[in-house]
């Protein structure tokens, strides 16, 4: 078909449709061509030379072409792989700015930029035409009725994370129509939104809903896919297999209506994104997009033989965070997700790979300086997994004031107390009051910036946690050789399923534990969602690739686990009554020893002495939270008041009996929690000053103080 060209603008990149006609841009600096391929229903392609460059950006207008329209780009270069040039016109690639995908990749030899049968691989030349296997971009229309939705700017202190995987969560539900399960529409179901009320969370974190590859070589051969979505395509695109509306474009509304379903009910959205590195992998991969664009600006080369690829990943590749045009791509897509998407935020995957900009982690990064000045991204929540793979990627602690972290340290110490390994109870008490040892110290950070979290996507379930000494990843094909090895999980004395009642009584009790343990710490508390409901991977700590009936929210535990479920519920709303739990500020003097908002107490009653705090075999302690001596101010700036409180914390196998401090004299205390108890305490149940309270083996009793 015959489709008239004019020049076109440079910006934006990607395809623009301004009512009459769509503008396309893309950028490559060392292609010596540039070919816009359109489809139609018939996956007829039409190919037009895009004649137009500036500054690199190979662009032209198509009056005519609007919302629906499939197209890629065939690029034209040098194909010398030793000098990091891998052009390959015969590939159909996709548009690094497309705002919709239609179709996964279907593999086959056609989607390699080289000849699978030479002998000299990936430095061989491919002929066939990789477009019937490649998914194709798809123009979008942007506008859509917001109806007043604004991002809702819930504050740090005041948030409480739920991890989530969009299909898993609703794919099983039984209160959701079978064609919206394992979609964003089902996300914005009222039945997904009443759970995620009535728990109490704040915000929704979505494991990535980037488009991304599916189907893996390694993965689609032993019957498997790729279920997380760590490997990205585009960043841009709402994930087309989560769309119950349809791939040309109506992702996009799909996903804004899920956005905006949950903003109505209070929940923020938080995105897992992964820019770190894309599903095109090492130099063995296939040339789906930016590889074939311009392989030596998008990635990582090792220098002098730039063949291969730099990996600080694990998955192959890893993006070049020392390229402007990186650098500008990773930031319009940031700013596109929040302005146009009305994300709250995102969760950066592997975050110390975005700060290498030549081998080492720079916390003084171009990448942080370009979020840290930019008026949009400066004021969402960013959260960092502050490590990566490579030599000193393991940064807890050191990300710039702007960033959150995952708090790794705060996962392992926590596990290692309730399971008896000996750690000093410093240790412990750093963790529970918000880690001022890595915020507080190293760079004058606030709480918030410690994400708390026991258990997340990626290792076991709270169920297996306490139920499996080992990983049995059997199912993912690789010998068990995948997950991580050094858990720091218990069984609580058998392994796996089992009928002895005393041993499934410890184990819901540390369930419990954690869980009151995570919501009452100093910090931001992150949920791995299903923990409540008892969810069980069979041991598997890495279901990356189980997108069945392992991954999937099995919603029958919630009535065969309703007493976790209300106690959890109970435990986060207990949470956002109390401000004590939830300072905006560090505790007062010295960060973890006893002053006057906080009180470290010994069973006998005393105080906790400067000795005690570095013996490891201690595994018994009271802290008091004074709930008078507040420091931040309401929103109002009016003085901040709450209940105090005494946590009791017994990680001993035996019961304790625990003297209430003689420092406080005259005071009277309700019990709350007593985590042998499968739910909150109903009845009466008072201590007075000197009066001791039984604690059992591996419990937590949570005493308030009556006025």
């Amino acid at each position: 078909m015959y489709v008239p060209l004019w020049p076109g603008n440079v910006y934006p990149l990607g395809a623009y449709w301004d009512g009459k006609g769509t503008n396309f841009a893309l950028f490559s600096e060392n292609a010596t061509g540039v070919e816009l391929c359109l489809f139609d229903r018939n996956d007829q392609e039409t190919r037009i030379h895009l004649t137009e460059v500036n500054t690199f950006v190979w662009h032209g207008y198509l009056p005519g072409i609007g919302p629906g329209q499939r197209y890629g780009y065939r690029v034209h270069g040098p194909y010398d792989p030793a000098r990091g040039f891998r052009f390959n016109p015969n590939k159909l690639l996709i548009d690094p700015y497309a705002k919709a995908i239609d179709g996964d990749v279907k593999n086959g030899p056609e989607i390699f930029g080289y000849d699978w049968n030479h002998p000299d691989r990936d430095l061989s030349f491919s002929d066939l035409d990789s477009a019937p296997l490649v998914p194709k971009s798809v123009v979008v229309d942007q506008s859509f009725d917001w109806e007043g939705d604004k991002l809702l700017r819930t504050p740090w202190h005041e948030t409480i994370i739920y991890e989530v995987h969009v299909k898993g969560f609703t794919k099983l539900h039984p209160d959701i129509p079978e064609e919206l399960r394992g979609t964003y529409a089902g996300m914005a179901h009222p039945a997904t939104i009443e759970h995620l009320q009535k728990l109490g969370v704040s915000a929704v974190e979505l494991l990535p809903i980037h488009h991304f590859l599916s189907y893996p070589g390694h993965l689609a051969d032993k019957g498997l896919k790729n279920y997380w979505g760590y490997d990205s395509l585009n960043f841009f695109s709402p994930h087309a297999a989560y769309s119950a509306s349809g791939t040309l474009g109506e992702q996009v509304t799909e996903f804004k209506e899920m956005v905006k379903a949950l903003h109505r009910a209070g929940i923020e959205v938080i995105l897992d994104v992964v820019y770190n590195h894309t599903g095109e992998g090492n130099h063995n991969g296939p040339t789906l997009s930016f590889r074939g664009i311009d392989n030596s600006h998008y990635y990582r080369l090792v220098p002098g033989d730039e063949r291969y690829y730099m990996d600080f990943t694990g998955c192959g590749n890893s993006f070049y965070m020392r390229h402007p045009q990186v650098l500008k791509l990773i930031t319009d897509s940031l700013r596109y997700w929040v302005t146009e998407m009305h994300v709250d935020g995102f969760r950066f995957d592997l975050a110390s790979a975005l700060a290498r900009e030549l081998y080492e982690v720079n916390s003084l990064a171009a990448f942080f300086d370009i979020i840290h000045q930019d008026p949009i991204l400066a004021d969402v929540k960013l959260i960092a997994e502050p490590w990566d793979v490579g030599d000193g990627g393991y940064q807890v602690g050191n990300f710039p004031v702007l960033w959150s972290e995952w708090n790794g340290k705060y996962r392992d110490t926590v596990r290692d107390f309730w399971r008896g390994e000996d750690e000093t109870l410093g240790e412990f008490a750093y963790r529970l009051t918000g880690s001022p040892d890595l915020y507080f110290q190293q760079n004058g950070r606030r709480p918030n910036a410690s994400i708390n979290f026991i258990t997340a996507h990626d290792g076991f379930t709270l169920n297996d946690l306490v139920s499996y000494n080992q990983k049995y990843n059997e199912a993912n094909g690789e010998n068990s050789q995948d997950g991580e090895d050094h858990n720091r999980s218990w069984n609580c004395g058998v392994e796996g399923e089992t009928d002895d009642l005393e041993v499934l009584q410890l184990r819901e009790r540390q369930r419990r534990n954690f869980l009151t343990t995570l919501m009452l710490s100093q910090g931001i508390p992150m949920l791995l969602g299903g923990d409540e409901l008892g969810r069980s991977q069979k041991g598997n700590n890495n279901g990356y690739c189980q997108d069945n009936e392992v991954s999937w929210f099995n919603w029958e535990l919630a009535t065969g686990n309703e007493e976790l479920v209300n106690f959890c519920r109970e435990l986060i709303h207990f949470r956002r009554q109390h401000p004590v739990f939830r300072r905006r500020k560090w505790f007062q003097g010295q960060a973890i020893r006893g002053v006057s908002d906080i009180g470290w107490y010994d069973p006998d009653g005393t105080e906790h002495t400067e000795e005690e705090w570095q013996e490891g075999y201690t595994k018994i302690i009271a802290v008091f939270l004074n709930g008078d001596r507040i420091p931040s101010p309401g929103p109002q700036g009016q003085k901040i008041r709450d209940d105090s409180f005494l946590l009791l914390f017994n990680a001993y196998w035996e019961t304790i009996e625990f003297t209430l401090p003689h420092a406080m004299p005259d005071k009277h205390w309700q019990m709350v929690i007593d985590t042998k108890e499968p739910r909150f305490i109903r009845e009466e149940r008072i201590f007075s000053a000197d009066q001791a309270v039984p604690l059992t083996g591996r419990s937590i009793v949570v005493l308030q103080q009556l006025i």
